[in-house]
């Protein structure tokens, strides 16, 4: 039996702390993920982009009432993000690779990254993680945790809050 898709997700929001107040989820498709995070962190303004116009509608449609705002899509590309920068605690991606440049810029120093993956055959693992890592590193983005979970695997990072950023990839 195949697991859920957002298991690793799942699994990953358990070493993020203390609780974020902005998440974006990138390329969120029609939103799982995202009210997902709105579930786990109630206090939580959660948002999605997607590049995908028909994708953040369906999403959008999904939202219901919400007088609060706490969850709310925009059309937009993962290397160029409608937002400003050092807005979110949480930047999300699932099954999609990180933009590292702009997951730095949007990403407030001390917040963190999650890469989910809902399916992970485990090629070239060892080789993927170094790549990620010295991807990462480049921006101040530091690997905290990782695992496997049901069918996949997560990768939890943190910016660090300290000296200027690299250039972009």
């Amino acid at each position: 039996m195949q697991a859920p898709a957002l298991t690793p997700l799942a699994a990953a929001v358990l070493h993020v702390g203390p609780a974020p107040e902005r998440i974006l989820e990138i390329e969120c498709g029609e939103g799982d993920g995202v009210f997902f995070l709105a579930r786990e962190f109630p206090a939580a303004r959660v948002r999605g982009v997607d590049r995908d116009q028909g994708l953040v509608r369906a999403a959008a449609r999904r939202v219901g009432l919400d007088p609060e705002g706490r969850v709310a899509f925009k059309v937009g590309h993962p290397r160029s993000l409608p937002y400003p920068s050092d807005f979110f605690d949480l930047v999300v991606l699932v099954d999609a690779p990180p933009p590292v440049a702009e997951v730095a810029r949007v990403l407030r120093p001390g917040g963190h990254l999650i890469v989910s993956r809902s399916r992970d055959r485990g090629r070239d693992r060892g080789l993927r993680r170094r790549l990620a890592r010295w991807r990462l590193g480049r921006h101040r983005i530091e690997l905290c945790a990782g695992a496997a979970a049901g069918d996949g695997s997560f990768s939890v990072a943190r910016l660090s809050g300290d000296g200027p950023a690299a250039p972009a990839d």
